[in-house]
């Protein structure tokens, strides 16, 4: 019986994928023909998958905490 190993994208190259097809959403990727329209992407779901892809790299990459720190001061 044979095995095969099915390689598994990094998050960042997944983010990638999703930026560039947001990019080409952006760019027009509907398609009319004989009063038909199909679109090859769903813009909203590849915003919320950028999303998601962008905290988990995030977290991959040890940046799940961040503090801003503000001083006022009066003169």
């Amino acid at each position: 019986m044979g095995f095969f190993i099915m390689a598994v994208k990094s998050t960042l190259e997944q983010l990638e994928e999703v930026q560039s097809a947001i990019s080409n959403i952006m760019l027009g990727q509907e398609v009319t023909h004989d009063g038909n329209t199909w679109k090859m992407a769903d813009l909203d779901a590849l915003q919320r998958r950028e999303t998601m892809l962008l905290k988990r790299l995030r977290a991959e990459q040890g940046g799940g905490l961040s503090v801003n720190a503000v001083r006022l001061s009066r003169e």
